[in-house]
């Protein structure tokens, strides 16, 4: 029976804790992505258990990829299928993950047959236009429900190649991700045009990883990129960094509490790009360490109150929004918008659990000031994201009285953060 609320303790100043974070969702999802998609046999190490990973896996196994996962192992054995989707038909459940939403419709447009495609409500609030007109300017048919959203239907007929103008880089970087990840399969080389003004450093990775299974992508800037097409990845072992966005929750705790706490595994050079923030509790007063085989973050006696711009690493938004009322001073993040479109409007959410806590905050369109306070005992109302949970519950490790309701959520992407939040105790 799933735990209707949880209190969270308040922790000792000055803890010293090693906390060994899971796997990058991120990464595991593009790392099997493109292994299903190589020539020849891939192993990949490190592998995330989550709600998104498992919807992935279940996903790429109802499109005919085999894909052995043992969970205890942490590991995932994929035989590629040289490029081409296996099955004419079938129905795909994207659960509530974006990358299964987004990714996967890229990599079926490229293939050929009819598949049906389904989603919570959670996902289907979430916008999906810009893709599927990239799509269909390639050759795909698509049919969605009368919302505009999932359930939808895509008759494949392979993707054209050629230019693809992708709109809406403001909203989210998954759009490209998509595409890029999907060209290497067309029938002509590809040219993206575009313009990604946000989470920049996940378009990054998807670059690295695609040459880490053997396919290269030109770009200029976040607006051209070019793929030489067709083109095949090629299997290979691979291992898979620890979740820098989870990290961020406990690097905040030392940072909150006057402790310290190291993550292995992690380094300032990681492909993920929420690593930088680090930098920002750097900029708070934290003393941040790259100790080599991990990242240490130890807290000051006081955080300082920061303006910062989190267009590029905003899942670590609410992080610090949980932290920031005990800063000397206001804290002003900006160039968020695009997180009103997440698994819930994150800036609303914040907004309003902060005010729960007593804590004055000011919501616009695209920032969140946070001004100092004591936050006090409350209910916090994650809606149903995951990264509101964990970030309040690091409020509480300070705060006495911090109840999450609906803890369960964070399975989403860390299913044990609750058991790595008690090893700080």
């Amino acid at each position: 029976m799933q735990q209707a609320t949880r209190l969270i303790r308040p922790a000792h100043r000055r803890m010293n804790a090693t906390v060994t974070v899971p796997g990058s969702k991120s990464v595991t999802n593009r790392a099997l992505l493109v292994a299903a998609l190589a020539g020849g046999e891939s192993r990949l190490s490190g592998v995330l258990e989550s709600d998104d990973t498992v919807v992935f896996i279940e996903a790429l196994r109802s499109l005919g990829f085999s894909v052995a996962y043992d969970r205890a192992a942490a590991t995932c054995r994929l035989v590629g299928n040289g490029g081409r989707v296996p099955t004419a038909r079938g129905k795909v459940w994207c659960g509530s993950a974006g990358t299964a939403s987004r990714f996967l419709l890229a990599v079926v447009a490229a293939g050929e047959g009819t598949f049906e495609f389904d989603a919570t409500a959670q996902m289907k609030a979430r916008p999906i236009g810009p893709l599927i007109d990239a799509l269909r300017d390639q050759g795909a048919e698509v049919t969605l429900s009368p919302s505009g959203s999932f359930p939808l239907t895509m008759r494949a007929r392979g993707l054209r190649g050629g230019r693809i103008q992708l709109s809406s880089g403001d909203q989210s970087s998954q759009y490209l991700s998509a595409v890029l990840m999907a060209a290497p399969l067309a029938c002509a080389p590809v040219e993206v045009l575009t313009a990604v003004t946000v989470s920049r450093p996940y378009v990054d990775m998807t670059l690295r990883m695609m040459a880490d299974f053997g396919v290269e992508a030109h770009r200029e800037g976040y607006e051209r990129f070019g793929i030489a097409a067709p083109a095949r990845y090629r299997g290979r072992a691979y291992t898979i960094e620890a979740d820098a966005s989870t990290a961020s929750y406990f690097f905040a705790a030392a940072a909150v509490t006057g402790g310290r706490v190291r993550v292995p595994t992690l380094s300032r050079t990681s492909m993920q790009g929420d690593t930088r923030f680090v930098d920002v509790l750097e900029a708070m007063g934290a003393r941040v360490t790259d100790t080599g085989d991990g990242i240490a973050v130890e807290g000051p006696e006081r955080l300082r109150g920061v303006t910062v711009d989190m267009g590029d690493i905003s899942d670590t938004v609410m992080t610090l929004a949980a932290i920031a009322p005990f800063a000397d001073g206001p804290t002003t993040i900006t160039n968020i918008g695009h997180i009103r479109l997440k698994e819930s409007d994150r800036i609303a959410a914040m907004a309003d659990n902060l005010a729960r806590t007593g804590v004055r905050a000011e919501a616009g369109k695209d920032f969140l000031v946070v001004h100092p306070g004591k936050p006090r005992g409350a209910t916090i109302d994650p809606h149903g994201d995951h990264r509101v949970a964990m970030a309040f519950s690091v409020m509480g490790l300070v705060a006495d009285g911090i109840v999450i309701a609906d803890p369960a959520c964070v399975a989403k992407t860390c299913p044990n953060f609750y058991e790595l939040l008690e090893g700080l105790y």
